[in-house]
């Protein structure tokens, strides 16, 4: 009994393959399956009572049938892959945007803060109110943005 239920379900999936792997094909109007060399028409098996002519015009048909759906595939894959070339190309433009907008806004800060400090230090120094130390501490602090707007120019050039 345990080797009968082994047999029927064998032949249950190998039929369930059999029918997932039948194609449907039209010819003169009418719907036509075709599983391996075998052609149904309403589920019944008509290779016999076709003419030889007429079997290979739905082999033939069928063939054509497989091989616009391995085109139309193949154009798919080929539009997925030029879209997500897009997108890359897309995602790095937009790197490289943020990127110089980055360099440009620390070169727009490092001029401003240099500008400030040197038009404070002139105004002090116009005042008289620098010590000779204290003149050493702002012409150093000064010298230090000039550095960082330097580097902020060249950054801003590589970008």
């Amino acid at each position: 009994k345990h080797n009968i239920m082994k047999i029927w379900m064998i032949i249950f999936f190998l039929g369930l393959g059999i029918i997932a792997s039948a194609q449907q094909v039209i010819y003169e109007g009418k719907i036509h399956e075709v599983t391996g060399k075998a052609i149904f028409q309403d589920g019944v098996d008509i290779t016999s009572s076709l003419h030889t002519d007429e079997r290979k015009s739905i082999y033939k048909t069928l063939k054509n049938q497989l091989k616009e759906e391995k085109n139309v595939e193949k154009a798919k894959k080929r539009q997925e892959k030029a879209l997500k070339k897009a997108e890359k190309s897309q995602k790095k433009a937009e790197k490289t945007l943020k990127q110089k907008q980055k360099a440009q806004d620390k070169f727009n800060k490092a001029t401003k803060r240099l500008e400030q400090n040197q038009d404070k230090y002139q105004k002090l120094k116009g005042r008289g109110k620098l010590s000779p130390n204290a003149e050493a501490k702002w012409l150093k602090k000064i010298n230090g943005y000039k550095k960082d707007l330097d580097k902020a120019t060249k950054k801003l050039q590589k970008a």
